[in-house]
């Protein structure tokens, strides 16, 4: 009996060592206050997302929630208007499987909103399937409907004085790749509609946020905008949502014991929003709120501007 006790007690402090060194992550600390500031967090009906809005709220800021669900977008802004005592909480429709229908929230925002100071690209899907343009699912959503999506508010935040893009990429771009070929062909970065395609696809997706941030920050130099990506940890959250009932199933173990919740992933988000000071980091990578060094593959400037002529043509703007 001693043994077999004596052996729990090492798996309970081996799972609090693993999980409070490599899991649990930092935290934000500061005090920044957002009152007069706008800001656009896309995917915050749930998860990291809606947690970065309600904290943004508390803030004092003016908080666009641009979701695909407008049902579930309409009870996120009730939740965060009652939490945060903000009433400047708002729902704007945004499907980023659309191309069109990020150019209709754009031109939406642009008519009703007189300032941008915080876009927070923070929605992504692990999925198999096609946009409603014909792209891969995780390219789709995860880089090109985000790409559009900056640009055409780009002038906006110009003309507001340290407005921020972040970009919430993965560890996950270490294992991504980028093959043009099979985009100019396929209108995809992979060849096949599994599931573990679709893992693949989320990593060449990340890749392509990293890659995105990178070029984004060379183009912004000398104006007051500044642009960050990030890890945010591994999260407990939607993500996953389009998973067969077999991969849940799976994960289900290793998201209880493991994974942070979203307050907790939602920290480096807010670092990369808020903190003072990171103007000179514009373009880079971080992880438990600290400057990390990305892939091999994400510090190729050459791989990124290509990334971004495609993404033009691929989005009707060149």
């Amino acid at each position: 009996m001693s043994v077999l006790l004596s052996v729990l007690v090492g798996v309970l402090a081996a799972y609090v060592l693993i999980y409070y060194c490599l899991f649990k992550g930092a935290r934000y600390k500061g005090n920044a206050t957002l009152n007069g500031k706008t800001a656009i967090v896309t995917g915050c009906n749930t998860g990291i997302g809606k947690t970065t809005a309600l904290d943004l709220a508390r803030r004092g800021a003016r908080v666009i929630l641009a979701c695909r669900n407008q049902e579930r977008a309409e009870a996120a802004v009730y939740d965060i208007r009652k939490e945060s005592g903000n009433s400047e909480v708002l729902y704007m429709h945004l499907d980023l499987a659309s191309l069109q229908s990020v150019r209709d929230f754009a031109e939406t925002f642009l008519k009703t909103e007189p300032r941008l100071d915080l876009l927070i690209n923070n929605a992504g899907l692990i999925a198999s399937g096609r946009t409603e343009d014909g792209f891969g699912m995780a390219f789709g959503v995860n880089h090109l409907g985000h790409f559009l999506l900056t640009l055409l508010l780009l002038d906006r935040l110009k003309q507001s004085e340290n407005s921020r893009v972040v970009n919430v990429s993965a560890l996950l771009h270490r294992l991504g790749s980028l093959d043009f070929n099979l985009l100019n062909t396929q209108k995809d970065l992979v060849t096949g509609q599994s599931y573990w395609h679709a893992i693949k696809a989320y990593c060449h997706s990340k890749l392509c946020n990293v890659l995105f941030t990178r070029e984004l920050a060379n183009r912004l130099e000398g104006t007051s905008v500044t642009c960050y990506c990030l890890h945010p940890g591994v999260i407990s959250t939607e993500i996953g949502r389009y998973m067969g009932p077999l991969q849940k199933l799976l994960c289900l173990p290793m998201s209880k014991l493991f994974f942070l919740d979203p307050e907790a992933g939602a920290q480096t988000t807010l670092y990369c929003a808020l903190q003072e000071g990171l103007e000179p980091l514009s373009g880079r990578y971080f992880s438990s709120c600290a400057l990390q060094e990305v892939g091999a593959l994400g510090r190729d400037d050459a791989l990124a501007r290509k990334l971004w002529d495609v993404s033009e043509r691929l989005c009707g703007l060149s």
